[in-house]
């Protein structure tokens, strides 16, 4: 497992200078190398080693004196051959991506059917990979990175202390890190991360993810006992979010067209802010499932839901467009994992439909939508309602209570009257255990 840190530097302007020249240099290199990985193309992907095919064309050495191309030897001084190796074989998936994407629009896959052809940008998110002890040492502490920089004349060692580290890297195998020159530069560390397997536990970590209530997580145990439940909403960070939507709402209303680029600022803003919920949010679900000991974590499968909701020029589609429930699930899954956990997902629909106690399907509030009423008259949570059955459909999946990946419970050989019911939490509890709808293992 490979996860990648961001280790900001505290480099003076003189060395954030050397950082940004030998930036320029690195992609000189890339740029011209892509010309000739370009037109030798068809012979590169023939030859055994396709490094060594494009280093025989421009690299001199005892055996190969005089290669075909004299611009690299003259023009890139004691250019390092790590950092060589490694423009090649960017440069190699650079021009492969052109090539395949080249011939896509020649067999006529367009999105429009006068859609230009693809541009070849050779150094699109081109950044040096600093090879550790060869560009890159880093002391017993990890606060100072030397780093081997170009000044325009010779390639020089620097010491340049780094600002602040994560724990990840004391657990794992540092990679080569690459250096990343924008307004700031940092080193993107990737580590490679073994981690151990929770043990099995008898509990899960179900979660709901809402619109009214951003996450609602409940801790389950196989036989439908509710540990422990936890509901995550931060809602300084979305109010502040949705300031930004409702200026970009009054921005469009007295806009007659709107022009590329409109309210650019604030869609970035609010971008970052929902990136940052998302983070935190992931973080505390996480940290909740280890807490109380569960090692799976069971989440409804929304890839590819698009909301229906809302009429026009209502607020409600614009909130269902906000909302994380993808990005969301894929940190989780993240996170949970570099932990030693899974997660699974379960058919959506109809959790929140049902009453957990299996009375039947249940109301909504339409004053408080976020509260909902059974058919005995009891008022709950929804979002709470909807974790407990998500939970209790990853138990029956488990015990085998049913094969169905839809929640449905099957039919009963003896009662062909019986009619389908989706699986809530009483289907766990021990009066249930000897019900006709049970399958044999």
């Amino acid at each position: 497992m490979i996860r990648t840190d961001k280790w900001p530097l505290q480099a003076t302007p003189y060395q954030q200078h050397r950082m940004r020249l030998t930036l320029s240099e690195y992609r000189a290199f890339c740029h011209a190398l892509s010309i000739v990985v370009l037109n030798h193309w068809p012979a590169l992907c023939q030859a055994p080693s396709f490094a060594a095919a494009v280093e025989r064309l421009i690299h001199p050495t005892a055996k190969n004196p005089h290669p075909r191309h004299h611009y690299f030897h003259r023009r890139f001084y004691k250019f390092p051959s790590y950092l060589r190796r490694a423009a090649i074989e960017f440069v190699k998936g650079q021009v492969s991506s052109y090539l395949t994407r080249y011939g896509a629009w020649l067999d006529g896959e367009r999105k429009r059917p006068d859609a230009r052809p693809p541009v070849f940008n050779p150094v699109a998110g081109c950044y040096p990979a600093m090879y550790r002890g060869q560009l890159v040492k880093f002391d017993e502490d990890f606060t100072v990175a030397h780093l081997k920089l170009w000044d325009g004349r010779e390639w020089l060692w620097h010491d340049i202390p780094i600002r602040s580290v994560r724990n990840r890297h004391r657990l794992g195998t540092i990679r080569s890190p690459m250096l990343i020159v924008n307004r700031r530069c940092h080193l993107s560390v990737p580590v490679a991360v073994k981690p151990e397997p929770l043990p099995d536990a008898d509990r899960v970590c179900a979660i709901d993810v809402g619109i009214n209530t951003l996450a609602t997580a409940s801790i389950v145990s196989s036989d439908g006992t509710v540990v422990a439940r936890a509901f995550v909403h931060p809602a300084a960070d979305i109010d502040r979010r949705n300031h930004r939507v409702t200026l970009i709402r009054r921005k469009a209303r007295k806009t007659a067209k709107l022009s590329k680029g409109f309210c650019r600022g604030l869609y970035r803003k609010a971008r970052n802010i929902n990136e940052q919920i998302a983070q935190v949010t992931s973080k505390r679900l996480v940290d909740f499932a280890l807490e109380h000991g569960a090692d799976v974590m069971v989440l409804e499968n929304l890839k590819g839901w698009r909301p229906k909701a809302g009429a026009k020029r209502s607020p409600l589609r614009q909130r269902f467009h906000g909302w994380l429930h993808r990005r969301l699930s894929d940190l989780i899954e993240a996170k949970f994992a570099e932990a030693g956990g899974r997660v699974v997902y379960v058919h959506a629909r109809g959790t929140s439909a049902w009453a957990f106690d299996g009375s039947g399907k249940l109301t909504r509030d339409p004053k408080q939508y976020e509260l909902a009423t059974f058919t005995s008259g009891k008022r709950y949570h929804c979002d709470l309602n909807a974790s407990y059955n998500i939970a209790a459909r990853y138990w029956a999946w488990k015990h085998r209570l049913t094969r169905r990946k839809d929640g449905q419970l099957p039919e009963d050989g003896s009662s062909p009257g019986k009619p389908r019911i989706p699986v809530t939490l009483s289907t766990l509890w021990p009066r249930e255990r000897e019900a006709p709808y049970r399958c044999a293992a």
